[in-house]
Formats: C-alpha cells, structure tokens, sequence
C-alpha cells in the first residue's frame, strides 16, 4: 500500500464513520478505483486495514466528548447519577448488536455482502431518512425554535427503553450499506431525543461498538493471518499508522460539522445522497470499476 493510499482511506473512514452514509459502502468504492483488494489475501488485508482505522474514528470522539467519558466514569463511581444513567444507557444500547453481531456475521457475509442488497439498503435508506427528517425532525425542530414544549430531550434524560430502542435499531446496520450513525440517530430522534442529542448519543455509543469491532479484527488478524500475512506484514505498519492518524483527523472535522449540520438542515441531504451514492454505486459495478 502506498502512503496516499492509505491517507485517502484515512480520509473516507473519518469522514464516513459518523455520518449517516455508509462507511463501508465509501470504503469498497475507494479500494476498487485504486485498484485494491482484487486478489482474495490482498482482499482480506484490505478489510481488515479499513476495520483497523477505525481506531483513528474512535481517538476523534474520545477528544471530542471527553467531558462525557468523565461524566460517565463519575457516575459509575456513584458520583453522578446523570453519568450513570448514562453509561447504563449506552451499555444497554451496546448489547444487542453486540449479541447479535457474533452469532450474524458470517451468515450476513455470506448472504449479503453482494451488489443487490448493498444498492438497496442505500436506496431505502436514502428514503427512509427523508421520510424520518419530514415526518419528525422537522416537527421537532420547528418546536425548538419557537420553545415550545416537545422539541427534544437532551442525552443524559434519555430513558432505557429509550436505549434499548437506538440497540436494536442499531442492528439493522448490520445489513452491509445501512450505516449504524443511520439507525442510532434516526433511534435516538424516536426515543425522544433532539437532533443533536441523538447524534452525540449516536457517537458515544459508537465508542465501544467500533472498539469491540477494531480489536476483535486486529487480534483475530494477527492471530490467524492469511497466506499473505497480517495486515502489517502485507501492507507495512507506516501505512496503517498513516491511516489511523487520517482517519481520526478527518472523523474530528466530521463530527463537529454534523451536530451543526442536523440542527439546521435535518437528514434530508443526507438521504439524497445515499440514493445517489446507492444509484451511482450500481453505475459502477455494471461498468466492472468496483466489486461487492
């Protein structure tokens, strides 16, 4: 892997990972038009080099939400009770996909990870995230520029049922082409939260569900590589440093733009795009330029 490479992957990850567009879908798009992955070792580094970045995602939010790890910290140490509801929120939230990833991922690899369902799911989800945006967040947000009761709540008053609603939606993001800042905030926005909060809520969760991904990955590619060798052996530790480094820069810049961004304009754009994406996705595979 080349060290430009390994910056536009960076640069894809980061900017994808928390919006509601699909990272994954970015990423296979990018690999392909560089000429990536075609052989199946080189494939199998490739995916795991794009899972491994996510470390840099993950470094972006941590900096950026910091006094809320704390706040959390405090609260299981029984210091602050908004802390510890929560952190028990975002455990609750956690577990479902967490469960249900271990016991899916290979039969959604098998089943799914192809051209049909992956055009689709951006499609649907373009159209479901306008359909969400003007049936509610417009609502919502016109409630909270007149002050008007019902505009939102904030993150630390979201309730579990409220958690375990965003968890299970989160789920569906296993569906490859969904996107899990799609189905956490669009959660968020029905458990009552408003448009910023459901996007924090949607960061901090993503925390340990990246982290889990990101580790489990990293362990399981070093301790049964390939034929080719580990990702770093395959494409060097420089260009995965480079990569994280990227990637975290990128998903920085990215966050603080969309909490702005969701306040203002909702997710209509966002849904726009992904049935672009999605159409322009299926343009290229009919042409031989990316392979799902």
């Amino acid at each position: 892997m080349d060290w430009w490479q390994a910056i536009v992957l960076g640069l894809v990850e980061g900017i994808t990972e928390y919006l509601p567009v699909s990272s994954t879908g970015h990423l296979i798009v990018a690999g392909d038009l560089m000429g990536m992955g075609r052989t199946p070792d080189s494939k199998a580094a490739l995916d795991a080099f794009n899972i491994i970045i996510q470390g840099g995602a993950i470094l972006a939010v941590l900096a950026l939400y910091w006094p809320r790890f704390l706040q959390m910290v405090r609260g299981v140490l029984g210091r602050d009770p908004a802390g510890r509801r929560l952190a028990i929120n975002v455990v609750i939230a956690f577990v479902p996909a967490a469960a249900l990833g271990v016991v899916l991922k290979k039969h959604i690899e098998h089943h799914l990870f192809f051209l049909g369902p992956v055009v689709a799911m951006f499609i649907l989800g373009g159209v479901y995230m306008i359909l969400v945006d003007r049936l509610v967040i417009a609502k919502r947000r016109t409630a909270q520029n007149a002050g008007e009761a019902g505009a939102g709540k904030d993150v630390t008053d979201l309730t579990p049922r409220g958690a375990l609603l965003i968890g299970l939606l989160q789920c569906i993001s296993m569906w490859p082409g969904t996107s899990r800042s799609m189905m956490t905030i669009t959660g968020g926005i029905f458990a009552g939260l408003k448009p910023a909060a459901a996007a924090e809520f949607s960061f901090l969760l993503g925390m340990p569900t990246l982290l889990a991904a990101t580790g489990y990955t990293l362990y399981k590619d070093i301790s049964n590589p390939g034929p080719g060798g580990n990702v770093f052996q395959q494409f060097g530790p420089v260009p995965t440093i480079l990569g994280m480094l990227v990637a975290a820069v990128s998903a920085w810049l990215a966050v603080k733009w969309l909490v702005g961004f969701l306040n203002r304009h909702g997710l209509t754009p966002f849904g726009i795009y992904r049935i672009v994406f999605g159409l322009l996705l299926l343009g290229l595979a009919m042409a031989g330029l990316v392979e799902v």
